[in-house]
């Protein structure tokens, strides 16, 4: 997920694109707010209004600006709808710390104060977490979840961020210039260190959502980078709980979910491959599956 540590670590490398993205602001159209659950949360629509409606979960620290090329690339085809989390981008922060249940609730509200009754679902990193809890807490809202560097327990994270965790400071992550790019188009200028402190204390929740995930009927499709911050055996266990993992060619049909490896990219570089991310994406929303040799 699009965690603080990585953030701090590697965020400098593309800061640039971040703070060009953040200063244009919403797109076309321009944006609209609504009341969920005592905030007023920032969202934009986009797309064809007779397309599929498609919900769109930015990572933590993120804005829909700065989720780049792939908002567009979805609204050719699909009604997106890409919200702001709380505290984040110009969406208002309010007196409840941020988890991926609450997050998840936010979205499930949102649904509900726009009428949307149920969507398709795209989730990055914390988004990808938020995306998973909408499933599970809130299933009949879901029709497919498309889930980028997303994790299901604690134990997935790859080893040296879990060492970085406890070091985390708000002070470390207020300091980063990506800061300074926040008060560009927060609700509330002076909110960033809160935002922070809430966002270290998310790292530090406990996540154990096997069983939850085990019963979930929602197809999904995993996608990760071969050096994303979850560990490839993570993800592909988080494949086989969906059932996926066996063999195909055997006359049975293939799983509902999916899996996806991106090559060569790290955690931060998932999200700028919009192009890649569309090939794997557009397909599993259509039910669309490649055939075989001794495909029907």
């Amino acid at each position: 997920m699009f965690r603080a540590a990585l953030i701090t670590l590697s965020l400098l490398l593309t800061l640039p694109l971040l703070a060009d993205a953040q200063a244009r602001g919403g797109r076309a159209g321009g944006g609209r707010r609504v009341q969920v659950n005592g905030m007023q949360m920032y969202y934009e629509v986009s797309g064809p209004s007779v397309g599929e409606p498609l919900i769109v979960l930015h990572g933590a620290y993120m804005n829909i600006p700065s989720m780049g090329a792939i908002i567009p690339r979805l609204a050719r085809t699909h009604r997106v709808y890409a919200l702001e989390f709380q505290g984040h981008g110009r969406t208002t922060d309010i007196d409840r710390p941020i988890t991926y249940q609450n997050l998840a609730d936010d979205v499930a509200a949102f649904m509900d104060a726009v009428r949307l009754k149920k969507a398709d679902v795209f989730g990055y990193s914390m988004g990808a977490g938020a995306g998973l809890q909408l499933a599970i807490r809130h299933p009949q809202k879901v029709n497919k979840l498309a889930l980028a560097s997303v994790a299901y327990d604690v134990s997935g994270w790859q080893p040296a961020f879990t060492a970085f965790i406890p070091q985390m400071t708000v002070e470390m992550i207020v300091a980063m210039p990506f800061a300074a790019e926040y008060r560009k188009l927060a609700a509330n200028p002076n909110g960033f260190p809160e935002l922070a402190r809430k966002l270290i204390a998310l790292e530090k929740e406990p996540m154990a959502w096997e069983a939850d995930v085990r019963a979930l009927k929602t197809p999904v499709l995993i996608i990760t980078g071969d050096a994303d911050v979850a560990t490839l055996e993570h993800s592909v266990a988080l494949f086989r709980l969906l059932g996926g993992g066996g063999m195909g060619d055997m006359g049975t049909p293939l799983p509902a979910s999916r899996l996806a490896v991106l090559p060569a990219t790290s955690h931060t570089a998932v999200i700028t491959q919009p192009d890649l991310l569309l090939a794997f994406i557009e397909p599993f929303l259509k039910g669309v599956t490649p055939k075989g040799m001794f495909g029907s």
